[in-house]
Formats: C-alpha cells, sequence, structure tokens
C-alpha cells in the first residue's frame, strides 16, 4: 500500500518512529518526507500487519498532527525490511 500522510508530519520524528513501528509489526518498505510538506511511505507484508501500520500512519507519533492519509494499492516489491528514504 502506498500512503501519503498530510499535516503537521514533518520535523516531529515521523519517519523514525515509523520506521520502529514497521520494525515491530514485522512490514517491509519505506517512508520519506516529500517537498510539500507531506510524508510519504509504502508498506507490504501480511493484511492484518499492514492494516496496523496504515493505521499507526493515520495516527503517527507524539507531536505529530495528521490531518489525513491517502491510501492507495500498489503492486508489492518484494522488500525486505523497512527504510527511511532512498
Amino acid at each position: 500500500m502506498r500512503v501519503i500522510v498530510h499535516g503537521g508530519v514533518q520535523g516531529v520524528g515521523f519517519r523514525y518512529s515509523a520506521q520502529l513501528e514497521a520494525d515491530r509489526l514485522g512490514v517491509a518498505g519505506w517512508v520519506r518526507n516529500r517537498a510539500d510538506g507531506t510524508v510519504e511511505a509504502e508498506v507490504e507484508g501480511d493484511a492484518a500487519s499492514v492494516q496496523a501500520m496504515l493505521d499507526w500512519l493515520a495516527q503517527g507519533p507524539r507531536g505529530a498532527v495528521v490531518q489525513g492519509t491517502d491510501v492507495t494499492e500498489v503492486e508489492p516489491t518484494g522488500d525486505r525490511g523497512f527504510r527511511i528514504g532512498f
């Protein structure tokens, strides 16, 4: 799944916290800041873990103010692990 997270989501440790949560849930993919102030992520794994990560992204870490998410389905790439940026 590809997710664009809108709101006050940069400068609050969002990417680092997302990586920790992804590792905890056992999902793969990546997360990065975008020039427009949003955060973008791709997440893959088993359905329950991906849904849990989507739920987390919709809330974000402490200090984030998530105003909404845009979620689209994308083809899995076979990622292993979860990384920040690329």
